[in-house]
């Protein structure tokens, strides 16, 4: 559903420049000496978790399963060589060697550095710097660590360096996956996703053919996709703009002058909600600019504090005559400007600046500032569903993305700041092992008009949209627009049961049309025990559990308690979004 923003300008802008704060490097978004600490640190981090692992396999744990069944697995290629199959591992293994990884490196670099684009720069710095942090700590791992190559007939010359970690395997993780992260960013589909399918098959590839020939052990090969992974993941947090490389929007028409056919705005009409904790100086600048060049004159830029995270600043600003909302932060910051505006009808411009963005994950906007500003500056306008939570000891309010209770509230809880700006969204991964053991909750639910039902779960989560960081889609059928919510209820027992609810939520389900009756299940379960997996939906839910629980509103943890009451509220937030994206 669509409508006029009033006083929206109808020019078109071309590409921005980026701003560079004095004695700041254009290719490091935090600086020169900064960036290089930081990647220095976390190297050294990489290098001792790699040694350690390499020192435990070698000495406490050799003997123990399943390293005592490497040799089976190498002894087992062994007995399948044929002649077509040694010269395919051939080429396999070739993709990783030295000599192929530094001239494919060099082409890539090279043919990024000839894009005039100062992005292109990065990304090539980026490549760069995650193929030679793999080669740094692979040479640091050898050293340090002894272990001799399997016992079977190898069929190329042993290399003077350890067995541990594969070289081979490192080395392609990093050139190959990177090269992978670069396709999504600038390929568009339909060869987008085929294309890094294919480059992220290559290191598996590599690292197969190693253990085929008999150079390299199993967790040899596992060290070695470590290795190039972490070097990957430090050099994109340090090199990268914000941590992400998310794709360029689409191609606008009536590219020109940046200030043709703008219409002059009164000031004040445009309000900037910003988290300044995740918005320096240059990002304000670059944003404003794109800002006037789309018509909107004298934005008016307001920072949000630690007591009021958004609500407070975008209630004022509506007061104050806005016509519209722009927020740059976090899932947290969206959430509050969002439950200032519902139901006002003021359009509100999503743009990403934290860790987890589900909200513009989930409606496909860009995730780099600058694009998504752009983005949604050339779209319309769309009504987005909201839900309205409350309960004891939490006031009434609003979720845009998912609220819930149990294991994800419990990984909030636990999830560093510090791992968050290092690693960004991968430390909830990394919380969530600390979290696993979190007990089972036993509740009672009613949803609409439905019966009182009784259940234990790990973890209940309460959306309105699916999809979570790394593509994972949680609840499949979740749309943020349909006036409905919906429920997931997570109960696995035993390593089975997890692998069972794993294999569900990575599988997805087709999605099919919603079920009419408000308290309709759509049914990987029925709540009975042994099921790992239900969803639902609904329109009012009702949850009372049996002991106070953490709780969270989109990713941010809130007060314990035992009680939630959530409802949808249709249609009451206005967002701009890219044509075609809702």
């Amino acid at each position: 559903m669509s409508t006029a923003v009033p006083g929206r300008a109808a020019g078109a802008t071309g590409d921005e420049s980026e701003s560079v704060r004095p004695g700041r490097s254009p290719l490091l978004p935090r600086g020169t000496g900064s960036t290089a600490a930081r990647i220095g640190v976390l190297t050294v981090c990489q290098a001792a978790l790699l040694v350690g692992f390499g020192l435990l396999i070698t000495g406490p744990a050799r003997d123990v399963w399943p390293l005592t069944a490497e040799d089976h697995v190498n002894e087992g290629f062994e007995r399948i060589r044929t002649g077509p199959l040694n010269a395919l591992s051939y080429l396999g293994s070739e993709a990783g060697n030295t000599l192929t990884v530094i001239a494919v490196t060099l082409v890539s670099c090279v043919a990024l550095l000839l894009v005039p684009r100062l992005p292109m720069w990065r990304h090539a710095v980026f490549l760069a710097v995650a193929v030679s942090l793999q080669a740094l700590v692979f040479l640091t791992v050898t050293e340090s660590v002894d272990r001799t190559r399997p016992h079977v007939h190898r069929l190329d010359s042993s290399p003077p360096t350890s067995s541990y970690t594969s070289g081979h395997t490192g080395a392609a993780t990093a050139l190959y996956a990177g090269l992978a992260v670069l396709v999504v960013a600038r390929v568009r589909r339909p060869w987008r996703w085929p294309l890094a399918g294919l480059l992220l098959l290559i290191p598996l590839v590599v690292g197969v053919s190693r253990l085929y020939r008999g150079m390299h052990h199993p967790t040899d090969v596992i060290g070695g996709l470590a290795n190039g992974a972490l070097s990957l993941l430090i050099a994109g947090r340090a090199l990268l703009t914000d941590g992400s490389v998310t794709a360029a929007p689409a191609s606008r028409t009536g590219r020109g002058d940046a200030t043709s056919g703008v219409e002059e705005r009164a000031p004040g009409s445009t309000a900037v909600i910003l988290n300044p904790t995740v918005t320096g100086a240059a990002d304000r600048e670059k944003l404003r600019r794109i800002l006037e060049q789309h018509g909107h004159r004298a934005p008016e830029f307001i920072e949000t504090t630690a007591q009021d995270p958004g609500s407070g600043q975008t209630a004022g600003a509506v007061r104050a005559g806005a016509e519209l909302v722009v927020v740059c932060g976090g899932d947290g910051t969206i959430r509050s400007a969002a439950d200032a505006l519902a139901g006002t009808g003021v359009p509100l411009v999503v743009v990403p600046c934290g860790t987890g963005n589900l909200l513009a994950r989930n409606l496909g906007l860009p995730l780099t500032p600058a694009d998504a500003l752009t983005a949604a500056l050339s779209g319309t306008p769309h009504r987005l569903d909201l839900g309205r939570i409350e309960g004891d000891g939490l006031a009434s309010t609003h979720f845009a993305a998912m609220s819930g209770a149990g294991l994800d509230a419990a990984m909030l809880e636990h999830t560093d700041d510090r791992a968050k700006s290092a690693v960004g969204w991968l430390a909830y991964v990394l919380a969530t092992f600390g979290t696993l053991r979190t007990p089972r909750m036993r509740l009672t639910l009613r949803l609409d008009d439905g019966p009182v039902l009784h259940r234990t779960a790990r973890m209940v989560l309460l959306a309105n949209v699916g999809t979570v960081q790394g593509g994972l889609t949680l609840l499949p059928a979740a749309r943020p627009d349909d006036g409905l919510l919906d429920l997931l209820i997570l109960d696995p027992r035993g390593p089975g049961g997890w692998l069972s609810a794993l294999g569900t939520l990575i599988r997805g389900r087709r999605r099919s049309t919603r079920p009419t009756a408000p308290d309709a299940v759509v049914p990987v379960g029925t709540g009975t025990k042994g099921v790992p997996v239900e969803f639902r939906t609904f329109r009012r839910a009702e949850l009372t559990f049996a002991v106070p629980q953490s709780r969270e509103l989109d990713g941010d943890p809130v007060s314990h308690g035992r009680r939630l009451t959530a409802e949808v509220r249709p249609g009451a937030l206005t967002v701009l979004l890219p044509t075609g994206e809702k």
